[in-house]
């Protein structure tokens, strides 16, 4: 008996000199994070997941301790998950916003960020979807979490134009990727030129003020510096990182990340257009057949299969179009609704689908187009 206790305490001993260490390694403390909304996801290392807080302008680095798994093995396929959601919070379907999905690369288990009701008071609450489609409230007290703020997020205020209502604070964040060792953030920022890259270093340094980016939009025939960023990856070019970004209506841009320095303005290179009345959604990048592409959902114009051939040229759309012009690309007309994605394994995607009919979302395993 003796000897067992103290296998135990050695045992214990360890487990938290190791949770210790990660967390002197990552800058984790245990807390409860003060979310005011829930946005963005992003995964990092080690079963790190990123929040993103657009109304409180903050990012959350949130230790998941989901580090064992086999994304290979892994096939989701789960129908009306956001009423599900709803009874496991008890209310109803029509107050649970599903807002973004992100699954682990370590794991293969899916995350959702979910909006508990309408409006500025609206409940953030985090959800986690196992191998077997078992979905399960993430508790987000007394965890190891760190946070970093923005310091130039747009005002909290609520304004109108055309009869339109909208608060620009909900897009200081639009949009998270981590890449070698950053976070990169699009967004909205309180000043002139007002759309923003930034990033911010992990474990956590302060974030920087961003670089004030600008894009010709064909469609519109004119430079644009106060749309955001609506969704982006990150895509090597000819041995350059470059984060591909697309925005509303629906220009395709490239930014060196060697040239997002802080304080600054970058003009992107315009790679494509893709459609006017439109909305991009979500978007990732993958490989078929020995070539790469990006597939995009969108709210008006189905999901785009978007070939990244020859996007290395120099020179981008700078001329005023009246349909589509630059890189090739293809709908997919066998995925409809789509609005959220994110690569599961190598040959899979995971899509939360929206029903035409009564609205109602669900988690879907594809195979990569």
């Amino acid at each position: 008996m003796l000897r067992s206790t103290l296998i135990c305490c050695v045992v214990v001993s360890l487990v938290w000199a190791a949770s210790a260490n990660a967390g002197a390694e990552t800058g984790l403390k245990k807390g409860s994070p003060d979310l005011k909304s829930i946005g963005p996801l992003a995964f990092g290392p080690d079963g790190i997941l990123f929040i993103g807080d657009p109304l409180g302008a903050t990012i959350f680095a949130f230790d998941t301790s989901d580090t064992l798994g086999d994304p290979s093995s892994v096939e989701l396929n789960i129908n009306d998950v956001d009423a599900q959601i709803a009874g496991m919070l008890g209310t109803t379907r029509k107050e649970v916003l599903i807002n973004d999905l992100a699954v682990n690369p370590v794991s293969g288990n899916a995350y959702l960020s979910v909006s508990r009701g309408r409006g500025p008071k609206a409940a953030p609450v985090l959800f986690r979807i196992n191998k077997t489609g078992k979905l399960s409230e993430v508790s987000l007290k007394d965890v190891p979490f760190a946070q970093a703020s923005l310091s130039n997020a747009p005002e909290d205020k609520v304004t109108e134009r055309r009869g339109r209502k909208r608060n620009k604070r909900l897009e200081s964040i639009t949009d998270m990727a981590f890449i070698d060792g950053r976070l990169f953030i699009a967004g909205l920022s309180n000043e002139e030129f007002a759309s923003k890259l930034r990033s911010i270093s992990f474990p956590f340094t302060e974030a920087d003020p961003g670089t004030s980016v600008e894009i010709f939009h064909g469609a519109h025939g004119r430079f644009e510096t106060k749309s955001p960023v609506r969704t982006f990856v990150p895509l090597d070019i000819v041995g350059d990182t470059h984060l591909v970004a697309a925005y509303t209506c629906t220009p395709l841009v490239k930014f060196p990340i060697s040239r997002l320095v802080p304080g600054t303005k970058l003009q992107g290179t315009t790679v494509a257009e893709l459609g006017n009345h439109n909305n991009p959604l979500d978007m990732i990048v993958y490989t078929k057949d020995d070539k790469e592409f990006l597939l995009m959902a969108n709210s008006k114009r189905g999901v785009m299969k978007i070939s990244t051939d020859k996007i290395e040229r120099a020179d981008g759309i700078t001329e005023k179009i009246s349909d589509t012009a630059g890189q090739v690309y293809e709908t997919i007309t066998s995925l409809n609704g789509v609005v959220q994605l994110d690569r599961l394994n190598s040959d899979n995607a995971l899509v939360l689908v929206r029903s035409e009919t009564d609205g109602a979302h669900s988690l879907q395993t594809i195979a990569l187009p």
